[in-house]
């Protein structure tokens, strides 16, 4: 009985141990956190890749905007004119207007995929800048570990956020 009592106690003395060697440890543990949405929305880098795709997408986004006046002018004269014009005009202009809604769609639509492929593209650039500027803070600072999103809970004291925006030159 005794043995086993002793087996007990250097059990539990072992396992105090490595407890209190493991909080030893992780008290020396550098923990950072960054919020990346809070990034995404500040950076100044996200301005400059929203004007720029405008810049890019502005001639399409005219060219749309007058076609879609140009078939509201048709409809507004078939409306008007309807009753004046021969059985065959009339005709006529409903399929340049059903050919121009078709075309206007169209491009519509790849316009919109062209500029959901170049925010994909602008967005990993960013990102990549932005894990960087993570990386470069991290080792800066001596960091052991930063974590981004996903995170349930994260401390004020922990958060490195806004050194990551000052190097991104937000701040």
């Amino acid at each position: 009985m005794n043995q086993i009592l002793k087996t007990i106690v250097s059990a539990s003395l072992f396992a105090l141990i490595t407890i209190l060697s493991s909080n030893a440890v992780a008290a020396e543990l550098k923990v950072g956190y960054v919020q990346v949405d809070k990034i995404l929305q500040e950076a100044p880098q996200t301005a400059e890749s929203g004007k720029k795709l405008e810049r890019e997408f502005s001639p399409r986004s005219q060219e749309l905007d007058r076609t879609q006046k140009q078939i509201r002018d048709i409809e507004v004269s078939l409306d008007k004119e309807g009753v004046t014009l021969s059985e065959s005009e009339r005709r006529n202009k409903e399929r340049d207007v059903s050919n121009l809604k078709i075309e206007f769609q169209r491009k519509q639509r790849e316009l919109r995929e062209d500029i959901n492929l170049r925010k994909n593209e602008e967005l990993s650039v960013l990102q990549d800048r932005i894990n960087k500027a993570v990386q470069t803070v991290s080792e800066t600072d001596g960091y052991d570990l930063v974590v981004y999103g996903g995170v349930a809970y994260a401390s004020k004291k922990i958060d490195i956020t806004d050194k990551v925006l000052k190097l991104l030159g937000k701040k």
